[in-house]
C-alpha cells in the first residue's frame, strides 16, 4: 500500500512522499526494522518511539518525523484499523484462541496442522494484544488460508476489541485460570472476558469449548455459532495416554467415532490437552481427521522456553519452562519434570520463580505450588527469590517429604548453587513468570564452557 493509500484507511495525513510504497510488514521495535516495512511510533511512559523514527522506509506515529509517515491521533487505533483492512482484503480465515494457560502452545500445534493444509500465518512470540494482533494480521499475503491468532486479555473487553480487528470464523476458549487474577478479580469475571471470543463468531462460525472446564462449557450460551467440544468427554477426545522415558506423550485422538494415534514430541501429560484443543479447531476449519493426527505427530517446539528439553554434554537433562508460569502451568511442569526423573537414577530439581499477578491469595498459590512439588515427588526444589519464598514454605509442610526446599537471593546464586550440586543423572526443570527470567539459569546450566 502507499502511504496515501494507508493514510486514507486510517483517516491520517501524509507527510513526505505520499507514493511511498509499503511492502513488508509493520514493525514496533525499530532495532529490527523491516525492509520495506511501517514503522509504528508510539510515545510510551519511558521510551517514545518517534525518537527512533529517523532512517525507517515510512512511519506510522502521531507527529511527524524525519522520514516519509502517515500522521494520526491514536497510532495505536490506527494500527488496528490498518489490519481490519488487511484482513477484509484477502480471503484467509482466522482462527482464534484464548485461554488462561496454554495459549501458545496450542497455537503452536494449530499452526503446523494447518500449514499441512495451505499458507498459515500465526501470532509470533507473545503478539497477543491491542499491539500484537495488527502485527500479526499484518504479515498475512494474498495467497494466506489460514491465520492463527492468540488473543490475551487483562480487563473484560479486551477480547471482544481484538475480534474488531481480526474477526474468527472459528475460536477456541481453552481453560479458565488464575493467570492476571490481580487484574480480573475472579475467575467468574476471566470466563466473563475469555468468552467474549465466542460471542463474536458468525451464525455459520464454529466455537471450540473445553467440556472438562465448568466455566468455559457453559459459554455454548453466549455464541450463535456451531459447538465443537474437545476434551476427555469432547466431541474431539483422547484416550490410552503413554508417557515416554522423556515425558513424551502417545495417545489415540478420537472424532466422530473414528481414532487415530498420536505421538507428541514435547514433554508433559498437559501437551495432550493442548493438541486435542489444536485438532479441535483444525477439524473445524475443515481438516479431516486422519491429517490431523499425522500432522500433530511432526509438529516441533516453535517457541522458546516452553518446555524445551536439552541434555547437556554429560547426561543432566534440563526443561526450560521458563517463559511464564501460574498455579496450573506450574504444576502440570512439576509432574512433566517427575515423570522424568522416574526414569533416571538421580535426583529430579524444580528451580522455580515467583508467579506474577495472582492478587491477594498469591502467597497461597506459592504455598499450594510448593506442597504439589513435594507431593509429586521432586527432590530438590530451589526456589529463586524471596518473593517466591512461600513455595518453599509449602513444600516444606508436607511432613512425609524427604526432599529440601532452599531459597536463594536470585539467579547468580541459585546458578551458583546448582552448578556445585547437580549430577549428570538429574534432571531439572526451571520455571517461573516471565519477569524472573529463569530462562538465563536454564541456560547457564547448559553451558559447556563453564568447569563445574
Amino acid at each position: 500500500m502507499t502511504l496515501a493509500e494507508i493514510a486514507a484507511v486510517v483517516g491520517g495525513t501524509v507527510h513526505g512522499d505520499p507514493a511511498t510504497t509499503v511492502t513488508g510488514t509493520a514493525y514496533l521495535d525499530s532495532r529490527h526494522p523491516v525492509e520495506g516495512g511501517l514503522f509504528v511510533a508510539i510515545a510510551g511512559e519511558r521510551v517514545d518511539g518517534h525518537d527512533f523514527a529517523a532512517g525507517a522506509h515510512a512511519v506510522l506515529g502521531s507527529h511527524p518525523v524525519d522520514a516519509p509517515s502517515v500522521v494520526v491521533g491514536d497510532p495505536v487505533d490506527a494500527l488496528g484499523r490498518l489490519s481490519r483492512h488487511v484482513v477484509d482484503s484477502v480471503d484467509a480465515g482466522v482462527v482464534a484462541l484464548t485461554g488462561s494457560q496454554g495459549k501458545t502452545g496450542t497455537k503452536d500445534y494449530l499452526a503446523h496442522v494447518l500449514a499441512g493444509d495451505g499458507p498459515t500465518v500465526a501470532t509470533r512470540g507473545n503478539h497477543n494484544n491491542e499491539l500484537g494482533v495488527p502485527i500479526t494480521v499484518m504479515e498475512t499475503e494474498h495467497d494466506t488460508r489460514h491465520l492463527v491468532v492468540e488473543m490475551g486479555a487483562r480487563g473484560v473487553g479486551h477480547i471482544g476489541y481484538l475480534c474488531t480487528l481480526a474477526p474468527p470464523v472459528a475460536a477456541a476458549v481453552l481453560n479458565v485460570g488464575t493467570a492476571h487474577l490481580s487484574e480480573f478479580g475472579s475467575r467468574e469475571q476471566i470466563a466473563r472476558a475469555k468468552g467474549e471470543i465466542v460471542e463474536a463468531l458468525p451464525h455459520d462460525g464454529v466455537a471450540v469449548l473445553n467440556a472438562d472446564d465448568a466455566l468455559v462449557a457453559p459459554m455454548a450460551s453466549r455464541t450463535r455459532a456451531g459447538v465443537l467440544t474437545f476434551g476427555e468427554t469432547g466431541d474431539v477426545a483422547w484416550r490410552d495416554v503413554r508417557l515416554d522415558d522423556l515425558g513424551r506423550p502417545s495417545f489415540e485422538l478420537g472424532h466422530a467415532g473414528a481414532w487415530r494415534p498420536v505421538t507428541l514430541t514435547q514433554s508433559g501429560r498437559h501437551q495432550v490437552a493442548n493438541a486435542t484443543a489444536a485438532a479441535a479447531l483444525a477439524i473445524a476449519r475443515g481438516l479431516e481427521l486422519p491429517l490431523v493426527a499425522e500432522r500433530l505427530s511432526t509438529a516441533r517446539p516453535a517457541s522458546r522456553w516452553r518446555m524445551e528439553l536439552h541434555t547437556r554434554g554429560d547426561g543432566l537433562v534440563v526443561v526450560n519452562d521458563a517463559y511464564n508460569a501460574n498455579p496450573a502451568s506450574m504444576t502440570a511442569a512439576i509432574d512433566a519434570a517427575v515423570q522424568i526423573g522416574v526414569h533416571r537414577s538421580g535426583r529430579t530439581v524444580a528451580v522455580l520463580g515467583e508467579m506474577l499477578e495472582l492478587g491477594d491469595g498469591a502467597d497461597e498459590a506459592h504455598r499450594d505450588v510448593g506442597r504439589h512439588a513435594a507431593q509429586a515427588g521432586v527432590d530438590w526444589l530451589v526456589v529463586v527469590g524471596e518473593g517466591a519464598g512461600p513455595l518453599a514454605e509449602g513444600a516444606r509442610s508436607v511432613s512425609a517429604w524427604a526432599g529440601e526446599a532452599v531459597v536463594t537471593d536470585g539467579r547468580d546464586e541459585a546458578l551458583r548453587l546448582l552448578r556445585e550440586q547437580l549430577a549428570a543423572d538429574d534432571v531439572v526443570l526451571v520455571k517461573a513468570s516471565r519477569g524472573a527470567a529463569l530462562e538465563l539459569v536454564a541456560d547457564g546450566l547448559l553451558d559447556e564452557d563453564v568447569d563445574r
